[in-house]
């Protein structure tokens, strides 16, 4: 179980608070699949990184009695100063997995040649995403959480993360921001529209998409 308990989060701009969570409540179960959406600025990226726990909320609670992957695609995944590798051989010790594994692992699946043993900090923004996308796949999280990265690289890297993620879902919590229609029914059950920083769940896909779209 992850539960949101009377969630709310306070940016400070132009010398006043603005409330981007607005007393938000919720609780995903184990086997859940669900479709965040919101517009620009709506605050879904804030959402998942407080359920990751890279952010803290304002007031409130994040009650997680599941493990938690970090945002797929979030940049604090990975160590710039050290290589792909370095950075999956750290995952693996703080994840408790054998690193030679998790190494081999990342490396396959990533597929970034030589640059998998270069700083981080050579790569393009795409490598950065896949090698951050094939460590999260290296580890066994009980929830995942996904914010508008399923396209990483070529068709053929694209599909294999699809199936990666797909295995996941059939067996983890997912956790799925994304604007594209396709994906959210291809990967998602149900769905939630983040909006003036209320979070509204929809058990139909078809009525979460039509509610968005007349926002």
């Amino acid at each position: 179980m992850l539960e949101l308990r009377n969630l709310w989060k306070f940016y400070e701009a132009h010398g006043s608070e603005r409330a981007v969570l607005r007393d938000v409540n919720a609780t995903f179960w184990k086997g859940d699949a669900v479709g965040i959406l919101g517009r620009n600025g709506a605050g879904k990226s804030t959402l998942i990184r407080i359920l990751a726990g890279i952010e803290a909320p304002s007031s409130g609670q994040v009650i997680r009695a599941m493990s938690v992957s970090w945002p797929l695609g979030f940049g604090g995944a990975v160590h710039g100063s050290i290589t792909g590798a370095d950075n999956a051989r750290f995952i693996a010790r703080i994840y408790g997995k054998p690193t030679g594994w998790v190494e081999s692992f990342v490396e396959e699946f990533a597929e970034l040649g030589e640059y998998y043993r270069m700083p981080v900090k050579t790569y393009s923004a795409g490598m950065s995403s896949r090698l951050a996308f094939g460590l999260s796949m290296a580890i066994d999280f009980d929830c995942y959480l996904v914010d508008e990265v399923i396209a990483v690289g070529d068709a053929r890297f694209t599909e294999r993360c699809r199936i990666a993620l797909e295995e996941r879902r059939r067996r983890s919590t997912l956790l799925l921001v994304s604007h594209q229609p396709g994906i959210l029914r291809s990967f998602c059950t149900t769905a939630a529209i983040l909006n003036q920083g209320t979070l509204t769940f929809h058990e139909d896909m078809d009525q979460a998409l039509a509610t968005y779209e007349a926002l």
